[in-house]
């Protein structure tokens, strides 16, 4: 579990990482979302409140053009918890746990190093 980001638990704030990679990730049906990894990301503070984060492909990261490995990306998102894991109600199986993300990134900009 990220603990850092559970002290930030449905706070806005600001927000830095470290752009790694596109993905892909597959969606129910087949169909794909492409996604970004950012490492390395830091409050508006600069402490460190985990160590990677994968974000969808939003108009806000697709308006930066072609990241490249090592460029900072700077935005404002809410922390919040999330289930995951593996649930299958009809086996009764429930494998899922909380843990915490960034939602809905908002004033994505690329910081000048």
């Amino acid at each position: 579990m990220r603990t850092e980001l559970k002290k930030l638990d449905e706070q806005r704030d600001l927000f830095r990482g470290v752009f790694k990679k596109y993905g892909l990730k597959s969606g129910y049906k087949g169909s794909s979302t492409e996604t970004v990894l950012l490492t390395g990301i830091r409050d508006g503070n600069g402490k460190l409140i985990s160590d990677h984060l994968w974000f969808n492909m939003t108009k806000g990261f697709e308006k930066l053009g072609t990241l490249k490995e090592g460029d900072i990306v700077q935005f404002e998102a809410r922390v919040k918890k999330y289930r995951k894991g593996y649930v299958n109600r009809q086996a009764g199986i429930d494998q899922s746990k909380f843990d915490y993300k960034l939602s809905h990134p908002t004033k994505i900009e690329r910081v000048p190093q």
